[in-house]
């Protein structure tokens, strides 16, 4: 515990968690406790195609109670190593977001691995952003100040479906936004985590995360396109990014190591680390010093983006 800051330390830490074959399932089940009760915030629920004989796929569209017009969207994804999670959990960050923005937040409840491994979780999130810009009149959506986002997974899904639109069109967005993005499955094969991954997120979870994702050994190489964001050569056409990260979280290393890239190929790219935060600190500690200064430095950079 040494390590962890003051203001992040917390009992839950000693808790062994990890997730695989056998907890995943009651995992699953605790992260879908629906929590999408939220004050001054109103949320409507819709279905997007997946095909004539597929069940949609459920996004939740979130605004402020009472906002009408044209506004930004920010198009988001949950967390949860590619195997759990809702949008529903991200309920306390979406609040403060729209207390912060009149803006427009569809969450997308994409499919999940091991039961629908890659390409699905993927392209449930591209058609879901789609539809949004496919129906951005009657949900008051600016489609040229679209910013795509999320959380750990969802911030993998993110930079992935950002590299899929810059590649694909017609959708150009004009930012991004990485919180502690689970991005480079040959993380895997680290034998020296340098005292990272000793809480909440380990390294035995994310070989399950990312075994279940890609459906083989996550560090075999030579990845189908957009399954592992890390593994793109070329960034150079990427919109402008922000990306944050604690010093202890399993992933801190290959988050640098994409901003750091991004920052080569010419992308505008803003690192935002915290001392002595763990995977997932900001959820688990949401009124701490250090998730107030992590939040609000991301909520600066999304304010500089929509001027």
């Amino acid at each position: 515990m040494t390590p962890v800051a003051l203001e992040l330390r917390s009992p839950l830490l000693y808790v062994p968690l990890n997730i695989n074959a056998l907890t995943r399932p009651l995992l699953k089940q605790l992260s879908a406790a629906r929590t999408d009760d939220t004050a001054g915030v109103k949320v409507t629920t819709h279905h997007v195609p997946r095909g004539a004989v597929e069940a949609a796929t459920r996004l939740l569209v979130c605004e402020r109670a009472g906002s009408s017009g044209v506004r930004p969207v920010l198009f988001w994804m949950h967390g949860g190593g590619y195997v759990l999670g809702t949008p529903e959990q991200d309920t306390t960050f979406i609040e403060r977001l729209l207390a912060r923005f009149d803006i427009v937040v569809a969450t997308v409840d994409y499919r999940l691995a091991p039961d629908h491994p890659y390409p699905a979780p993927l392209d449930d999130c591209h058609a879901a952003l789609s539809w949004v810009v496919d129906h951005a009149e009657d949900l008051g959506v600016d489609t040229t100040r679209i910013i795509i986002g999320g959380q750990s997974a969802g911030g993998g899904l993110a930079a992935a479906l950002v590299q899929r639109t810059v590649d694909q069109g017609p959708i150009k967005p004009i930012f991004q936004v990485l919180v502690y993005p689970m991005l480079d499955a040959m993380t895997v094969a680290r034998k020296d985590d340098s005292g990272t991954g000793d809480f909440i997120w380990t390294s035995d979870s994310n070989r399950y995360g990312w075994q279940s994702y890609l459906g083989r050994d996550p560090t075999s190489g030579n990845y189908p396109p957009y399954a592992v964001s890390a593994a793109r050569t070329d960034l150079s056409r990427l919109p402008p990014t922000w990306l944050g990260v604690g010093t202890l979280d399993l992933f801190h290393a290959e988050d640098v190591a994409y901003a750091r890239r991004l920052k080569q190929a010419g992308v505008d790219c803003e690192l935002y680390e915290v001392g002595g935060a763990y995977h997932a600190f900001n959820v688990l500690c949401p009124n701490a010093e250090p998730t107030r200064r992590f939040n609000e430095s991301m909520f600066v950079a999304i304010e500089r983006a929509l001027c």
